[in-house]
């Protein structure tokens, strides 16, 4: 276990080098990951209820050529209620059984017709099937630059003709004071595990705006290590990126409300259509 916990530190990882362990499906992290998902206010796991809701209403008013919607990492479901309350088609899918489990039994429990997918959003295999595709809270940085195109295209065969993919990603602004650093804390239960742990927390600035978190969680008999990347964009990257996977035009705002994309803004919300 130490030499695991020394190698973790020492070393320093590739641009979006993963660890092999998929903390969004841990059977206890997710649990905790369902709480922040549902607490109104916070931001931590998806927007606070109040901004999806308001994002909810402004993505309704885009004009599409119908109400077939595809909600990628639709996590439990806010997103897609909202959506299908305004009488979209709700198609979500989220690798956290968690979050879907929960996202089945709320749509049954409001009695709204959503079709949810415990699936990889990366291996999704539609052709020509929906108006409308989402993924929602910067999610899309998360991925590597090859993850993204593959992602592009294939969000792009999904959709109808004149179909929409509309999705937020982080700014450079979001990332100026972010800079290198190690912070290590302890917990009797937490976050990360249900016994005691020490979680060491690396932050490391990468060229080109890739930007890591580490997280080293050291139990009394175990060592795992969390990768979690994103990249921040510039419009010119984003435009170029879903040219050359066959959208025939864009539109970028500062935020999934609509608000005109701004210098300062953190985020860059983006419409690309088919």
């Amino acid at each position: 276990m130490y030499s695991d916990l020394i190698n973790s530190i020492k070393k320093t990882p590739d641009v979006y080098e993963t660890t092999g362990v998929a903390f969004w499906d841990d059977a206890h992290i997710s649990k905790f990951m369902l709480r922040a998902h549902l607490a109104p206010d916070n931001d931590g796991a998806s927007r606070n209820h109040a901004f999806i809701t308001k994002s909810a209403d402004w993505i309704g008013t885009l004009p599409t050529t119908g109400k077939d919607l595809l909600d990628l990492g639709c996590g439990p479901g806010l997103y897609a209620e909202a959506f299908a309350r305004k009488h979209f088609r709700v198609t979500g899918v989220d690798f956290s059984q968690c979050s879907i489990d929960y996202a089945t039994y709320s749509a049954t429990q409001s009695k709204l017709d959503i079709e949810y997918y415990y699936q990889d959003y990366l291996s999704i295999d539609y052709r020509n099937k929906f108006d409308i595709a989402t993924l929602i809270y910067c999610d899309f940085g998360v991925l590597s630059t090859d993850s993204r195109r593959n992602l592009l295209k294939k969000v792009h065969s999904a959709l109808k003709p004149g179909g929409i993919f509309v999705f937020d990603v982080w700014h450079p602004n979001q990332y100026a004071s972010f800079d290198d650093a190690i912070d290590t804390s302890y917990e009797d239960n937490g976050f990360w595990r249900a016994e005691p742990y020490i979680c060491v927390k690396r932050d490391k600035r990468y060229e080109d705006n890739h930007f890591l978190e580490q997280y080293v969680v050291i139990t009394e008999n175990d060592c795992t290590s969390y990768n979690i990347w994103n990249h921040a964009f510039t419009p010119e990257e984003l435009t170029a990126d879903l040219h050359d996977a066959g959208f025939s035009s864009m539109e970028m705002y500062g935020d999934v409300q609509g608000k005109s994309l701004d210098k300062d803004d953190k985020t860059i919300c983006v419409v690309g259509k088919k």
